[in-house]
């Protein structure tokens, strides 16, 4: 241990920090291999997965296959995927569905027993698998089962992991605050983070609230690299009632017969995409604004159209959901807006869920694989989940068993910047909201130049003001201001990453520079810690 370095708590072998989808297929490939402590930030059912309504995506339907699947993965990645990642994720994804099968993950299946797949936006076929509109729950509660029956590791709940700890260059296990507020610190011989997104960065999220960037934060703050920051996408259909939370509505609708409609129930997304209401993410909420802004009237889903006994059945979760600010998904337009649903960049991480840090690992939305590159496919997130969640597992074992002799880690021809830090500021502006309402404004659907640079300078002196707010060792900051520290770092290098690309790709839009440039921009910018500015 270093000087002044205290004792840990306890050790274990493994340390997985998050309990969904990502974090739990680790657990379960893990298994056997060694002792393993699971730490979840609230109660061990949230998370973005148990969130998830629409599905889970992978070549299992007879008109199907991996190079199609293959190829739509890639155009929805608007020219920045890694053809590789892409092959793992959509090569292994039959499997990946066998294993949630055999663990008990009831899929919808048609009257003669095959799987009832779904279509949605920029899929060439059906190929969503789903639960109804609860798959991402139904698949939770799976792999919890799995894990507690078969695994069992020491669960530790309402863990605010606030670092990982580096020895040498080499991640050794983290430090957190526990239910009590007392600081905890565990060792272990390889650390997972499957912290999920970062939906709270802004105001207007179809996220829950613990999907606050913890993980990119405490892996920067480590010194490993992040990647593709700016990428960020907007889902377009929210549901939007004043007063009340947003609601994703599953592009499931839509991949069912829903429209978007405009004021005066007029159908208008072929007006901005020939795919229409069909089209990928990025386009159709950039339709949306577009239309709302010529119109100057609101936007809506209308279903009306379909059997409603049918749409009720389909998605009663959504239904329910309506009825509680007294609309009937069947019957009624529905009022919607994008918000901010996903994260495509993250920790960088090679294909073994390896970080840029000796026994740091990343799996899930907190990582950055290339999978999704500037726009992640409809229902890919789940999948990626199982896949490199399983990957990470298996590496990470055997990391363990060579003794950590050898780390290979995130490579390429990405160029890498420095980030600054502690750059001293605005103590009495930083608030969680404020933070919110800065990176919605500025680095939400629509960006310009202007408003970058504004939120540039502003969450940069924040974070610095924050630094020094949150520096001390006498003991753990509230939640609170944990959240705070997450949330100004990630909008930090959000803001820096956004202003660096000149030019309009995937779920980065440039009002200023509308065009893709591929001579310029076809390429990956990493952000690692350090005090000089270069974005």
């Amino acid at each position: 241990m270093g000087a002044g370095e205290r004792e840990p708590d306890w050790r274990v072998d493994f340390v997985v920090v998050g309990s969904g989808i990502a974090g739990l297929r680790a657990v379960l490939a893990l298994g056997g291999a060694g002792s393993i402590a699971l730490l979840t930030k609230s109660e061990s059912s949230e998370g973005n997965t148990g969130w998830a309504q629409g599905g889970i995506a992978a070549a299992v339907g007879a008109d199907d296959s991996i190079d199609l699947h293959l190829r739509d993965t890639l155009a929805a990645g608007d020219g920045l995927c890694d053809e590789a990642a892409v092959a793992a994720l959509v090569e292994e994804g039959p499997a990946a569905i066998e294993d949630l099968v055999g663990w008990g993950t009831r899929f919808d299946r048609t009257a003669d027993g095959r799987f009832a797949l779904g279509r949605e936006a920029a899929h060439s076929v059906r190929r969503v698998l789903h639960v109804r509109d609860a798959t991402g729950r139904e698949i939770a509660r799976a792999l919890w089962a799995a894990v507690t029956q078969t695994v069992r590791p020491t669960v530790v709940e309402h863990a605010g992991v606030d670092a990982v700890r580096v020895r040498d260059g080499r991640c050794v296990g983290v430090r957190f605050a526990d239910a009590a507020g007392v600081y905890r610190t565990v060792e272990a011989r390889a650390v997972l983070l499957a912290t999920g997104g970062a939906g709270q960065v802004f105001r207007e999220t179809t996220n829950p609230a613990v999907a606050t960037g913890d993980g990119i934060a405490i892996a920067w703050h480590a010194g490993a690299q992040v990647t593709d920051l700016e990428f960020v996408q907007f889902h377009p259909t929210a549901l939007s009632v004043e007063g009340a939370p947003r609601f994703l509505l599953s592009e499931a609708l839509r991949g069912e017969g829903a429209r978007l409609v405009n004021e005066d129930g007029e159908p208008f997304m072929t007006r901005y995409d020939a795919a229409g209401d069909l089209a990928p993410r990025d386009r159709v909420a950039r339709g949306i604004v577009r239309e709302a802004a010529r119109t100057s009237g609101r936007i809506y889903l209308t279903l009306a159209h379909l059997p409603a006994d049918a749409v009720h059945a389909r998605f009663p979760a959504i239904a329910a959901a309506c009825r509680e600010v007294g609309l009937d998904l069947a019957r009624d337009r529905i009022p919607v807006s994008p918000a901010a649903h996903y994260l495509m960049g993250g920790v960088q991480t090679d294909l073994a869920a390896r970080t840029s840090v000796a026994g740091l690992f990343a799996a899930g939305e907190v990582a950055c694989t290339g999978v999704h590159g500037a726009n992640r496919l409809a229902s890919n997130s789940l999948l990626e989940g199982l896949v490199f969640g399983r990957r990470g597992g298996v590496a990470m074992r055997e990391w363990a068993t060579s003794g950590g002799a050898s780390w290979a880690g995130p490579s390429g021809a990405a160029e890498v910047h420095a980030t600054p830090h502690e750059v001293g500021g605005l103590a009495s502006e930083v608030t969680a909201d404020w933070i919110r309402d800065v990176a919605w404004r500025h680095i939400g659907l629509l960006r310009d130049r202007d408003g970058l640079d504004d939120a540039v300078r502003r969450l940069d002196a924040a974070q610095g003001a924050a630094a020094a707010d949150l520096g001390g060792t006498a003991g753990p900051p509230s939640e609170p201001d944990r959240v705070r520290r997450s949330l100004l770092t990630v909008a930090a290098l959000m803001a820096r990453a956004a202003r660096r690309r000149e030019e309009s790709r995937g779920g980065h839009y440039r009002l200023d520079f509308p065009a893709r440039d591929d001579a310029r921009w076809r390429r990956h910018v990493v952000d690692t810690k350090g005090r000089n500015a270069n974005g």
